[in-house]
């Protein structure tokens, strides 16, 4: 808890703080003598960038990583830097805040997400989080990816993984999610045929990529595949035509199912689950 308040802390610091002024060459390396050494260095160099690799260490984003940069809260083997293309090269030392750090390995955790938990890190009134639920399931740091509201069931993601989060929450990407939604009654088939491929929410259009009634069950269990990622979308969608959903369970997301995953338990990705999410176009 102390860790995650400093980080909070920093960021709120980093946003007020005064940027540092500095000059940089992009075709020599330059080193400014000062109380402590600002260095520069040709971008063209091999390595990983500063911002990617505070953010691969768990510390921020990459974005807020740039802030902490410009004002001054990173050293790279004693010297102050403040170049936003700086690259970290293999045996460079790190330092945030005069803590050293180090990239964390990358975490992958699948969990089937009860009905009554919250998709946040914390909740300042204490209701229950997706995360007392993977409290064990890394020693890093792991974030959902997108959200499922309170009452909705099923697959929800967690990572650490910064890069492949936000592939997987960026509308142009497509990625799949497959709801089974239980209605407050049947749905007439005239409405279902309403809801078959573009439909406005709230001003807004969303593409249904597919509906239909579930094989062998009332036409209250009704299948619908989406990729939008807006909150609470599928209840919206199903409220624009008269229904309330009584249950949504996510029985897919990105080609990743519930086999074998009771609700309430998680488990992790295997290497092959992983490089199929890595190589989504």
């Amino acid at each position: 808890m102390n860790s995650n308040n400093n980080s909070s802390r920093r960021r709120q610091e980093g946003k007020t703080s005064k940027p540092l002024s500095r000059k940089s060459s992009p075709k020599k390396n330059v080193k400014k003598e000062a109380n402590n050494k600002v260095v520069s260095q040709n971008a063209s160099s091999t390595g990983i960038r500063l911002n990617k690799y505070i953010a691969n260490s768990g510390v921020c984003s990459r974005r807020e990583a740039d802030t902490y940069i410009e004002h001054g809260s990173v050293k790279v083997n004693g010297k102050l830097i403040t170049e936003m293309g700086y690259k970290v090269q293999p045996d460079d030392i790190v330092q945030f805040d005069g803590t050293s750090i180090t990239p964390e390995q990358k975490r992958y955790i699948l969990l089937n997400k009860p009905k009554n938990y919250i998709t946040t890190m914390d909740d300042d009134r204490g209701r229950k989080t997706v995360m007392d639920l993977v409290a064990n399931a890394s020693k890093e740091r792991i974030y959902p990816v997108g959200r499922l509201d309170r009452n909705t069931t099923g697959l929800l993601l967690f990572t650490n993984d910064g890069d492949l989060a936000k592939k997987l929450t960026h509308p142009k990407h497509n990625v799949r999610k497959l709801y089974h939604a239980s209605l407050d009654r049947k749905l007439d088939l005239k409405d279902l045929e309403k809801l078959r491929g573009e439909v406005i929410i709230e001003g807004r259009k969303v593409f249904i990529d597919a509906i239909s009634y579930v094989e062998g069950q009332p036409k209250t269990e009704i299948g619908i595949e989406i990729h939008s990622g807006r909150n609470r979308i599928v209840r919206k969608i199903f409220e624009h035509v008269g229904y309330k959903v009584n249950k949504l369970d996510r029985v897919i997301f990105a080609e990743l199912t519930k086999r074998n995953l009771p609700r309430g338990r998680w488990r992790p990705l295997t290497n092959q689950e992983v490089s199929n999410l890595q190589m989504m176009k």
